[in-house]
């Protein structure tokens, strides 16, 4: 799981026996703003240094050939027969099948991949996966399409083949990130602002959890049934479209019966989220990354008790985070239910923080948690192939 550019350059020559394009796919974290954005709120993701390396190229068949380095498994497929499969190949399949459906015709190609995104750690490998994949095939079979629209070819594949009906945010992070700079996407509108990121004196640091409940994806399903219910009551009484049109949480109020207390939380929650998260982009210009980090925690907070996708193991290690002085914001990343939390933490005190988190989380779930240092890159990209 820690595979180099070199690496998969050199697996690819000795499968394929030929000279690959190589291109990098970025994994993302998301700052602020979770489970909003397929609630038409505000997202703040990066791109960063843990992805997936890919060696590609055009074969002259009609025939895909697809190599998982991590994994040590291969598909080949004839173009004519490009149908949903398990696990990563389906997310390869899916964005090919997207670009047959806009009628782009894909040519047969080679392909080795692996990197050293943790699978199932929240930072998205499965966007980085279509990123890779799109992005190579769009530059080598000439599509001419830009990175906005690679990206919601990635989300709708995501959507189609694997059946995740997840929000733009991770695809869009994969494509547009850019290095030292967070991405404040407007989900509704698909536009964003860049705002620069000034880590100076401070480390992002993710713990992941090493647990997967598997209640993650049908949660997320049901999370969103339960939003869409709350809106259109929401709609019967207010003059609103969507959440973000909602300025202030006390609005919820009249609707908690109607609701009921279960989609009322759920409906506080994604209000309040979207309101912290322009709160945050403002923040972020000021250079106020204490305030932030305060921000994270109440992010949380939210997630645990109105949305309820946190777990024990992930509440353990944001508790614990919340008692270090070095630490400045923390909480859940991702879909919940497990995976990582996303740490702020004074350079100084990052080998404090670990030597006291790791073995407390140790002692309470006998689980040897993991933890990765990452520092914010561009997207999706060709890499220079020297020799």
């Amino acid at each position: 799981m820690n595979e180099s550019a070199a690496d998969v350059k050199r697996i690819f020559e000795e499968k394929f026996k030929e000279k690959p394009h190589l291109f990098y796919s970025p994994g993302r974290i998301n700052l602020i703003g979770e489970h909003i954005d397929y609630n038409d709120g505000f997202v703040m993701p990066a791109a960063i240094d843990k992805g997936i390396f890919f060696a590609i190229a055009l074969n002259n068949s009609e025939k895909i050939n697809c190599y998982s380095v991590d994994f040590n498994e291969s598909i080949s497929v004839p173009l004519s027969e490009v149908r949903k499969m398990e696990g990563w190949k389906n997310y390869v399949l899916g964005v090919v099948n997207e670009f047959q459906k806009v009628h782009l015709e894909v040519k047969g190609f080679n392909c080795a991949f692996g990197g050293n995104i943790p699978i199932g750690g929240g930072m998205s490998s499965s966007a980085a996966l279509e990123g890779g994949i799109s992005f190579g095939l769009n530059q080598l079979c000439n599509f001419k399409m830009n990175r906005k629209e690679l990206a919601l070819l990635g989300q709708r594949a995501e959507h189609n083949f694997p059946g995740v009906m997840c929000g733009i945010m991770d695809q869009y992070a994969n494509m547009m990130g850019k290095k030292n700079t967070v991405i404040l996407l407007d989900t509704r509108n698909v536009t964003n602002e860049y705002i620069p990121l000034n880590m100076e004196g401070y480390q992002i640091i993710l713990i992941n959890s090493k647990v997967h409940h598997s209640l993650a994806s049908s949660e997320y399903n049901q999370r969103r049934k339960e939003c869409e219910k709350g809106m259109e009551i929401l709609k019967k009484g207010l003059d609103v479209q969507s959440f973000r049109d909602i300025k202030d949480p006390a609005e919820l109020l009249p609707f908690k019966e109607e609701m009921g207390e279960k989609i009322y939380k759920r409906c506080l929650f994604v209000v309040e989220e979207i309101l912290r998260t322009k709160k945050a982009g403002k923040l972020l210009k000021q250079n106020d990354l204490t305030g932030f980090g305060q921000l994270m925690f109440q992010t949380h907070e939210g997630l645990k008790e109105l949305y309820e996708v946190s777990c024990k193991e992930l509440d353990f290690l944001v508790d614990a985070a919340k008692e270090n002085p070095d630490v400045i914001g923390a909480r859940l990343m991702g879909g919940g239910f497990g995976g990582c939390t996303i740490n702020i933490v004074k350079e100084e005190g990052v080998a404090g923080f670990l030597m006291q988190i790791l073995p407390a989380y140790k002692t309470q779930f006998h689980i040897e948690a993991e933890n990765y240092q990452v520092k914010v890159v561009d997207g999706t990209h060709e890499i220079e192939n020297t020799n």
